[in-house]
Parts: C-alpha cells; structure tokens; sequence
C-alpha cells in the first residue's frame, strides 16, 4: 500500500467540535399528554474532529455506531443538539434552511445504494444536472449539457453522447454509481461525504470506483469524508481514520497506525473479524460478545465495557451487567441446575435500572446467605470474567444481597503513542493500569 502523505499541516476544512445529535422517544400517549420526559436516543454524544484540505477520513464502526448520523448533521439533514460545525473557520451548524442552501454547493453527499441515488424517471442529463438548475449555475440548456458531459467524462461514462438520453435503469450499478459521483462534482465541491459508496457495488467494480474517487480527489482538489463500515476499503482510501462504535469515536489516527497497532479493543476485534481470503490459513478470532447497546440508555462508564475482555474496575460496571451475567450462565444450565439457582436468587427486574450499586434479591424461602454462597459459585465458575473485578464490595442484608461497584469513568480520546502524537484513544488502559 503507497504511503499516505501528510496532511496535519494543511488548512482545516471541517471542524466538529462535541457534537450531539439525539432523537427523542415519543413514549405513549399518556406520557406525550402529561409532558414527561420519554429520553432519547443518543445517536451521536460528543464527536470531535478536525478535517484538513485534501485529506480523507473515514467514520468506520458498525451498524448502529452513529456514523451515517453524524455525515447528515454535517449537511444538515438531520439536526445537531449540542456542539458545533464549522466549515472553514465558520460555524455552519444551526444554520436556516435559507442560510444553508448556498453552502450546498461547497459539500456533496454520495449515497450509499446508486439504485435508489437517481430519480428513475429523469435521464442522466437531466438528473446530473439538475443541481446545476436548482442553484442557478446554468439555466440554458446547451450549457447544462455542456457541463454535464464534462462531468461524466471525468468519472469515466464515455463517450458522453451514448448515456446523456440513458435512464438509470439502463446503466448497471457501477455506472450508475458513477453518474452519482458526476452529480457530485459538478458543483465544484470542496467536501464531499461518501456514505458507503462500494457496499452496494459487485466487487468486481468496487476497486475501479475508489480509485476514480481518488483521482477525482488529486484532479479536483476534494476533501472526502468517507463512511464505511467495511475497514479494508478505508485502509486502502483513507488517510486517516475515526473508528466509532454507539455515538462517540474511540479511536482516531493514521489508516497506517491505526492497521498496524490498534490500541483500542474494539478496533482490534474489528480488524480480527475481516475475513481471511485463503480458507486454509486458520486466523484466531476474539470477536466482542453480545450485541451492541441500546443507544437510549447506554452502558455506565465506558460504552464498549460489557464487550470488553479487557475491562477492569474504572470501565463502569453496573447493575444490568449483573443481569446480562445471570441471564448467560442460565442459558447454558441444564433445567436441573437452573430450577436450583431460581430457587435462590429473586426477581431480576429491578437491576434494569443502570446504577452503580445493586440489590440482588433471595427468592422465596432463600437467604442473604445463599445468594451470596451463589454468586461466589459463579465467580469460581468464570474466574477470568471482567465483570468481576468491577465489584467493589458486597453486603448480605435481610431479603438479599447489596452489590457495590466500582465508580463509573468516562474515557475521553487523549493521545497516546510515542511515535505518532496525533494518535488518539478513548480506553481506561491507557489512563491507567488495570488493577
């Protein structure tokens, strides 16, 4: 892979600074009428970034990590709750509709699925150079053809004359894709926001079309801020990247770097879930467990510590890890041996409420004494499992068993790494050592 020049030194384009963007629940009926408060989801909590002229930076995180949100409330699509956009030194976020238009024109977006991009009822003439209508830059007809058969020459659909009269139908997905990538520049683009611009794409064409975004980057002077889940794309079209995972970036740095010492321990389950193309080199695979958090409530402390198997006390354990605890041992219990522990242990309802400390009840004709002979059962069982080692202290008390966890930090990105100081983590191991 060519060495990506440096790019820190160029002017910044794009600063994001402690963006949010959160989407309130609507609840019931009766909760909308009396004015209560139904929470939101916390789809983008506190992103930051810089962007610098000519670079590429790729959002990587999967399903779910905010990302696709994040690229909106860049364009304003979709409202910014907290914080701030900028765009070349000037604040662009919270901007009218009226006021935001004309900076459209500066930043492009390129959607994901090419087939649902265009309007199938217009040409590519008229679909690509319908921008160029909608802000005034050519109303003639002669020279909105002129213009567009420029653009589709750039991005390869030639000769011109065979596609301008073509419907999208007629074009197959790569060519389609690039009609989308013509509609792009043809405004003369500063920023351009790929939102998973290959996934949809055989992967025959997903190759031809990066590298025709990275020549269209050198001739054009683009700046590309590239969404992807897919982190062999990004490495190979990224200069650097921002891996995101439920709202927040937990790690951001050179694609270089970041490919070849991820600190973070969700980059490096990401990195150990690509597949290996040779199906006879057996590649070791330490893949997070369980699924990822709900965003309205996220986990305590750091949001990746339930999937960690390098979390430890300052991570931010909690009372619904003990549940989720409970609920995976019984699942693999045979009825016998559950029948025994329910016997035991009480509800577990009230641990859904995250909190620091728990009270995990007896169940009926049990005692303090037994949960607690239960849950040192259960350490013995698993003694490597994390979620020990956030236990601070527990109690025995009439009707059950009081859980005391360690306090809940957030990590925050800080730079790490001698050898590359723009390298940024937000993990607790690189704050401190694991006790």
């Amino acid at each position: 892979m060519p060495t990506k020049p440096d790019l820190s030194h160029a002017p910044v384009l794009l600063e994001v600074a402690d963006v949010k963007v959160h989407f309130p629940l609507r609840g019931n009926f009766l909760q909308r009428m009396l004015g209560h408060d139904t929470g939101s989801v916390k789809a983008v909590d506190g992103v930051s970034f810089q962007l610098h002229r000519g670079e590429v930076l790729g959002l990587v995180g999967e399903s779910g990590s905010g990302k696709t949100t994040l690229s909106r409330a860049v364009l304003s699509l979709v409202n910014v709750t907290d914080g701030s956009i900028s765009l070349d030194g000037e604040k662009i976020s919270g901007l009218s509709e009226r006021h935001f238009r004309p900076l459209r024109k500066r930043m492009q977006l390129i959607f994901q699925d090419p087939h649902a991009s265009l309007n199938p009822a217009m040409t590519i003439l008229d679909a690509v150079g319908h921008p160029l209508r909608i802000h005034g830059i050519a109303r003639d007809d002669r020279q909105v053809k002129k213009l567009v058969g420029e653009a589709l020459e750039r991005v390869g659909l030639v000769p011109v004359d065979r596609f301008l009269r073509k419907y999208p139908s007629d074009l197959s997905g790569g060519q389609k894709q690039r009609a989308v990538l013509a509609r792009a520049i043809i405004l003369g683009p500063e920023l351009v926001i790929a939102d998973e611009p290959v996934s949809m794409l055989d992967m025959s064409v997903r190759a031809k079309v990066l590298q025709l975004m990275d020549g269209l980057k050198s001739d054009l002077g683009l700046t590309y801020l590239y969404v992807t889940h897919d982190l062999a794309t990004a490495r190979y079209f990224c200069d650097r990247i921002a891996i995101m995972y439920l709202g927040r970036i937990v790690e951001i740095g050179s694609a270089a770097d970041v490919y070849a010492h991820p600190r973070h321990p969700y980059t490096k389950a990401l990195l150990e879930a690509i597949p290996e193309p040779d199906p006879r080199h057996h590649v070791p695979r330490d893949l997070p467990r369980g699924e990822v958090p709900d965003a309205a409530v996220p986990p305590l402390g750091c949001s990746f510590h339930p999937r960690c198997p390098r979390a430890f006390a300052a991570c931010g354990w909690e009372s619904r890890d003990l549940r989720a605890l409970l609920e995976d041992r019984w699942a693999k219990l045979g009825p016998a041996e559950f029948a025994r522990e329910r016997a035991i242990i009480g509800s577990l309802d009230g641990l859904d409420v995250p909190s620091s400390e728990a009270f995990l009840p007896c169940a009926p004709g049990s005692n303090a004494a037994g949960v607690a002979a239960l849950l040192e059962e259960h350490r013995q069982a698993s003694p490597d499992e994390p979620f020990w080692r956030g236990i601070a202290a527990t109690e025995e008390r009439p009707g059950g068993v009081d859980i005391r966890f360690h306090a809940a930090t957030d990590p925050r990105l800080h730079p790490v790494g001698d050898d590359d100081p723009r390298v940024e983590v937000a993990c607790h191991l690189y704050e401190t050592e694991p006790g």
